[in-house]
């Protein structure tokens, strides 16, 4: 049987695409007020939330994420933190493939703030209980990539050029 969230991503990647987020967060995340960013609850474990999640922005064809994790988690103890160690490998193997960037906490925070402001949010609560854990899934284009969007701009910026210099008027010979 399948869980609410899961239908509820499902549902609302039908309408995000790019410049929507996904994140799955960590139990102590807070509940966000810009009205772009809806906030729900699983209960069930985070990596479990992410494994399933992925799989279902794979078979999501217009859509693929670039996913952020926290530069502190790289360097929360296993003394402070019991299970990161073991988590962090676990988190190296699902995320195996994907684009991923590592940046400090408050700046993925600004980026998906920012976003809010303009475009939808779904921020899915864990059960997680280890500090620096949440998962930010930005979502780009599936099938545009950032090479065909250089082309295009390039092309355009040269069509431009030409559009403004002066026809020549004369008679052919």
């Amino acid at each position: 049987m399948k869980s609410n969230w899961e239908e509820i991503l499902k549902d609302r990647l039908q309408l995000y695409g790019h410049r929507n987020w996904f994140v799955i967060a960590d139990s102590a995340y807070p509940a966000q007020s810009r009205p772009g960013i809806e906030t729900i609850v699983a209960d069930e474990e985070q990596t479990t939330i992410l494994d399933r999640a992925l799989a279902i922005l794979h078979a999501s064809k217009h859509i693929q994420p670039t996913i952020y994790t926290d530069e502190e988690l790289s360097l929360v103890s296993e003394e402070d933190a019991p299970g990161v160690t073991s988590y962090r490998e676990k988190l190296r193997c699902l995320v195996e493939g994907y684009s991923v960037r590592s940046c400090p906490h408050e700046e993925i925070i600004l980026k998906l703030d920012r976003a809010g402001e303009r475009f939808r949010v779904l921020v899915v609560k864990t059960k997680m209980r280890i500090p620096y854990t949440s998962m930010f899934l930005e979502l780009k284009c599936g099938y545009w990539n950032t090479q065909a969007e250089k082309r295009l701009r390039a092309a355009m910026r040269s069509k431009d050029r030409y559009a403004s210099v002066p026809k020549r008027r004369g008679r052919l010979t």
